[in-house]
């Protein structure tokens, strides 16, 4: 068992450090269900007119609480709340790619909730990038999100009236990228994720595969330093899922930083280092040989 990468050394800044994290929660409520979720990830105008788009028929149609995976299908209706998370400690070191696997209602989605500054710990203390990010203000995290963190959803989270590409320049509204920049950006990316001939097609006339593919490309167009995905396979068939995890896999090899919670073992051992969540708690970290992922 190991607690850090077999390459994590004095001189080397974690890219994810966080000491006794507890998380209680006293509504029941995942953090993904908040309203603003786009204004959170993106910040500023990106977000907010996001949030005046009409609901994502995807996000709609998903079930909520621990069914999602988001891991809040518990009574949390008495005045101690529930204690999701009890003293967690971790380390990720720059490269790391990392599954983070347990049953619905172990913490798992929590935990990268809080790796992504979607949520705050109760207790504890969480070191992003060498920084801490204990107390920042809404605007300062925000900010941080936009700009070091890359984020993929089970649930695409696209924006339902807007093209693919419109969709992966959203998070570049609030960078300061000039126009024609960020719209190259998109191009490349959305070639790269292999829809080059997709770029003005909408989510409603694009697959399961091809959104997630959007939504990938979206999540790297800022460059983050850590990208962080909560079951991207999730709606996706085998032949599909194997796809997006070769993205994964190219994007890791790139020395991109990724952790990535998942139900499927398979998937799961895409990754070098899984951890296991039971009842709030790590009960198993280990650094794995990397099945290889075929063209």
């Amino acid at each position: 068992m190991t607690t850090t990468a077999d390459t994590t050394s004095a001189t080397i800044t974690p890219v994810v450090e966080m000491s006794a994290i507890r998380k209680v929660y006293r509504q029941v409520l995942a953090p993904e269900q908040k309203p603003g979720l786009l204004a959170r990830l993106f910040g500023g105008k990106a977000g907010r007119e996001a949030n005046n788009a009409p609901e994502n028929p995807a996000a709609a149609n998903a079930p909520s609480g621990a069914e999602t995976g988001t891991e809040m299908g518990v009574d949390a209706s008495s005045e101690a709340g529930v204690e999701v998370l009890r003293g967690i400690s971790l380390t990720i070191a720059p490269g790391e790619f990392v599954a983070l696997q347990g049953t619905s209602g172990s913490g798992k989605s929590t935990l990268l909730h809080l790796m992504g500054l979607l949520d705050s710990p109760t207790d504890g203390t969480y070191r992003l990038l060498g920084r801490d990010v204990s107390h920042l203000s809404d605007d300062e995290r925000s900010h941080l999100r936009n700009t070091a963190l890359g984020f993929v959803f089970q649930s695409f989270y696209l924006v339902p009236y807007a093209t693919a590409l419109e969709n992966v320049m959203l998070p570049g509204m609030y960078s300061g990228l000039a126009p024609a920049e960020l719209r190259a950006r998109g191009l490349e990316l959305l070639a790269r994720v292999g829809l080059a001939d997709r770029v003005n097609f909408k989510p409603a006339n694009l697959s399961g595969g091809q959104q997630q593919r959007v939504a990938m490309a979206r999540a790297l167009l800022c460059d983050p330093g850590l990208l962080l995905a909560d079951e991207p396979t999730g709606q996706l068939d085998s032949a599909t899922s194997h796809e997006i995890m070769r993205l994964f896999a190219e994007v890791n090899a790139e020395g991109r930083t990724i952790v990535l919670v998942t139900h499927d073992e398979e998937v799961a051992r895409r990754a070098r280092r899984i951890i296991r969540i039971e009842d709030g708690r790590i009960v198993s970290d280990e650094t794995t040989a990397t099945a290889p992922v075929s063209p």
